[in-house]
């Protein structure tokens, strides 16, 4: 009993120094696996097509449809439609905001990694 006692309390400081790393909170729109996706893809590029996301990310149609227009709601990134020939194309980009976005994330998670490696 005085060992999982003494257990659990070396670990709060631990809990309590990534608390400290990263006292933002973390951002769960991006944070979700396809939403980080076509954010990262769209940071590394200027701009990608719905199809080209779509097998970038090896997604259906209805997952990629429904996350990007969760990232348009939040702008964080822009859809423009438009037709080439008869086809429809759809091109997505990432806003300012959803680089901001991006990169706080990023830092909160380098701050956690980093506040586990000190440990």
């Amino acid at each position: 009993m005085a060992k999982s006692s003494a257990l659990r309390q070396e670990r709060r400081p631990a809990i309590q120094s990534l608390a400290e790393a990263a006292p933002a909170k973390l951002d769960r729109l991006i944070h979700e696996r396809l939403r980080l996706g076509i954010v990262s893809a769209l940071a590394a590029n200027e701009s990608l097509t719905f199809n080209e996301l779509k097998k970038l990310l090896k997604t259906t149609d209805g997952n990629l449809s429904v996350h990007a227009r969760k990232l348009e709601d939040a702008h964080y990134v822009t859809c423009t439609k438009s037709f080439e020939g008869r086809l429809p194309r759809t091109e997505y980009r990432l806003t300012a905001a959803g680089r901001r976005a991006l990169e706080r994330y990023l830092d909160h998670m380098e701050a956690l990694i980093q506040s586990m490696r000190e440990r």
